[in-house]
């Protein structure tokens, strides 16, 4: 790689990292796991530069490799054998500050909300909301027609807006 693809990737990681952890979080992985799969995630981007700095949609390019790396680490043993032990269970604690505040409330209700919907909602919610893509850049990432994007943004926020968990929060009455 040359100094100017190196300058390249070096802005692209500082300006990606923050919101590839967080769409991680989102999609299920625990905050340390969600790091993890960020870096993974960058260094197939480095690896592989060329076909990420001349994509036609490189978000969409960038998030597809971190469905793949997610997809990938819930394959493998370690993971089943964690899943098999009962060693996911965070019960929320992760999320827990000294001091409890607004704001962990608000991100532990949110992340129990998405917990509720299914895999391809929850992805689809996500890349969408929470990462900023567009439907057309969701659908790709996903390998969907953006129909099927709408079709499922509509029925998770109808899921979302019921959930007791968020529900909670806003002081609503349970449906």
């Amino acid at each position: 790689m040359n100094r100017e693809s190196e300058a390249a990737y070096a802005e692209y990681v500082e300006q990606a990292w923050r919101t590839l952890v967080r769409a991680a979080v989102f999609l299920g992985a625990l905050p340390h796991e969600a790091e993890d799969l960020a870096q993974t995630t960058l260094v197939r981007c480095y690896t592989g530069w060329d076909k990420v700095s001349n994509a036609d949609n490189r978000d969409a390019y960038v998030y597809r490799m971190l469905l793949n790396c997610l997809r990938d680490t819930r394959r493998s043993r370690w993971w089943k054998d964690r899943a098999a032990t009962g060693a996911l269970e965070d019960d929320g604690r992760f999320l827990a500050a000294a001091d409890s505040t607004d704001s962990v409330a608000v991100a532990d209700a949110v992340h129990r909300a998405l917990s509720c919907l299914t895999k391809p909602n929850r992805d689809v919610v996500v890349l969408r909301y929470f990462v900023q893509l567009t439907e057309r850049q969701t659908a790709d990432v996903l390998g969907i027609p953006a129909g099927t994007v709408k079709s499922r943004l509509s029925r998770s926020l109808a899921q979302l807006a019921a959930n007791d968990h968020l529900l909670d929060l806003s002081g609503g009455a349970s449906r």
